[in-house]
C-alpha cells in the first residue's frame, strides 16, 4: 500500500511534537510550508499563544517562495522576537526534512540572533 506524502509528513510531525513544546523560556518555533508560500510563528505551548509570526506574504512575495525568500522571513521573524524579548528558541520543522526552504529559514532565524 502506497503511503500520502501529507500522511508520511503527518506522522513525523507527531513524533516530533512528541518531544518538543514551547515553554514561556524557550518557545516554540514552527514552520509551515505551502505550494505558493512560507510561514514561521514562535509559539509559548503553555499558554497556548503566538508570540510573533512572519510569512512570506508579508514579505510582499506572494508567489513561488524560494529558499532566498525563506532566508527573508527567518531574518524577519528573528528580528520580531528580538523585538519582543525572545532569543532562545526550539525548532519545530513541523515534519518537512530539514532541507531547501526549510534549512534556509532556520540559518536566516540564526543569523538574525535567534539562539537553537
Amino acid at each position: 500500500m502506497a503511503t500520502i506524502k501529507s500522511d508520511r509528513r503527518v506522522k513525523i510531525k507527531n513524533r516530533i511534537r512528541r518531544k518538543l513544546t514551547g515553554t514561556t523560556e524557550r518557545p516554540r518555533l514552527s514552520v509551515f510550508r505551502s505550494n505558493t508560500g512560507i510561514y514561521a510563528q514562535i509559539i509559548d505551548d503553555t499558554k497556548g499563544n503566538t508570540l510573533v509570526s512572519a510569512s512570506s506574504k508579508e514579505l510582499g512575495k506572494v508567489m513561488n517562495a524560494n529558499v532566498a525568500t525563506s532566508k527573508e522571513v527567518g531574518k524577519k521573524i528573528a528580528e520580531k522576537a528580538l523585538q519582543a524579548g525572545i532569543t532562545k528558541v526550539a525548532f519545530d520543522r513541523n515534519g518537512y526534512l530539514y532541507h531547501g526552504k526549510i534549512k534556509a529559514l532556520a540559518e536566516g532565524a540564526r543569523e538574525g540572533g535567534l539562539d537553537f
